[in-house]
């Protein structure tokens, strides 16, 4: 699809790794970037984005070749035909043993009782800590692992290399736990009830199922029921990286409890749900520490599951453990209320 506006051409292509609401905004952010290009819109329904600029006499499949280059690191490509979607079946068959070794590991260690990932319906510091580790490594976090890349690489040029990396995951830890400890405080300012406390715990295993169901790559209608934060705040949250200041990698660790992830929203709206200050900051601390590991390699080189050679098998086995830890929280939260027998007794 091509039209003109004004001077400029607009081009229409279809987007080849797209996943999330992370990912709009990483191309949309990534193409924008380019000198010739004065507007870009991504929708992850389609999985299309609209460029706006002066492409010369560059043919739609140049410029499709051209602006791959651009998204390439990122494990995006763009197209002027939509190619059919590979679900890659095959994999599940790593990746369901993975998964049930997992539920296996899991199931021992409540029975041993050397962590308690689950108890009572609630999301523990434990499952927290796991869903960060999860969450680091899944496109969810493309945004995050991408602003740490950009600007390590930036400092990195001016020989700055460790600084930057202990102010962003200080600045990411401590929001995390203030900003977590805050939306804790109002769900006690609120004073949820016992159906409240249901319903917010209800949602975050509807959202982690949803989040799992995303992982696993064969439902693309899935992707549009995937909830995310309003794009005016994630794009100013995203504009703080841009500023050129000693204290700039801090306020991008701040910035990233406001970047659209999954996984963050569950731990968020599941931090409501505590009624305390403490116990909500110490979720979201627990979170952002699971995510540390990673986004710490991440800075540190160009380390990246997503373009792994087996990133399939390792995304399924993530989303078959991800709904595990939904269907826990469902069921829990469904007996902690009556309206069902206890299930898992671990």
């Amino acid at each position: 699809m091509v039209r003109m506006e004004n001077q400029n051409q607009t081009h229409t292509f279809h987007v080849h790794g797209m996943h999330c609401q992370a990912c709009v905004l990483l191309t949309e952010s990534e193409l924008a970037d380019v000198d010739y290009i004065a507007r870009a819109t991504s929708t992850l329904a389609t999985r299309t984005v609209e460029v706006c600029g002066d492409f010369g006499d560059r043919t739609r499949e140049e410029i499709a070749l051209e602006l791959s280059q651009v998204l390439a690191k990122h494990g995006y490509s763009l197209s002027v035909d939509q190619l059919e979607h590979e679900k890659n079946w095959s994999d599940f068959a790593v990746a369901v043993p993975i998964a049930l070794l997992f539920v296996a590991a899991f199931v021992l260690l409540q029975r041993l009782g050397i962590v308690n990932l689950v108890n009572a319906g609630d999301v523990t510091y434990g499952t927290a800590f796991v869903v960060g580790i999860v969450a680091s490594l899944s496109t969810c976090m493309a945004v995050v692992g991408g602003l740490v890349l950009s600007m390590s690489a930036t400092f990195a040029r001016e020989g700055d290399k460790v600084r930057p990396q202990v102010l962003f995951h200080l600045g990411r830890l401590l929001s995390f736990f203030i900003l977590g400890g805050v939306i804790g405080a109002i769900g006690l300012a609120f004073t949820l009830g016992t159906t409240g406390t249901f319903v917010l715990g209800l949602l975050v295993g509807v959202v982690m199922l949803l989040l799992g169901v995303n992982l696993l790559d064969v439902f693309p209608w899935a992707k549009r029921l995937q909830p995310a934060m309003p794009k005016f705040l994630t794009r100013h949250a995203l504009g703080v990286s841009e500023m050129n200041h000693v204290l700039t990698p801090l306020l991008v660790g701040v910035a990233t409890f406001f970047l659209p992830c999954g996984f963050t929203q569950a731990m968020q709206v599941y931090s409501l749900t505590t009624g305390s200050f403490f116990s909500g900051g110490l979720t979201m601390f627990a979170f952002a520490l699971g995510t540390l590991p990673v986004l710490a390699l991440i800075g540190m080189s160009s380390f990246s599951i997503k373009n792994g050679r087996n990133a399939g098998i390792f995304f399924k086995s993530a989303g078959l453990i991800v709904i595990l830890f939904a269907v826990f929280n469902i069921v829990n939260s469904l007996a902690v209320i009556g309206l069902i027998s206890p299930v898992f007794n671990f």
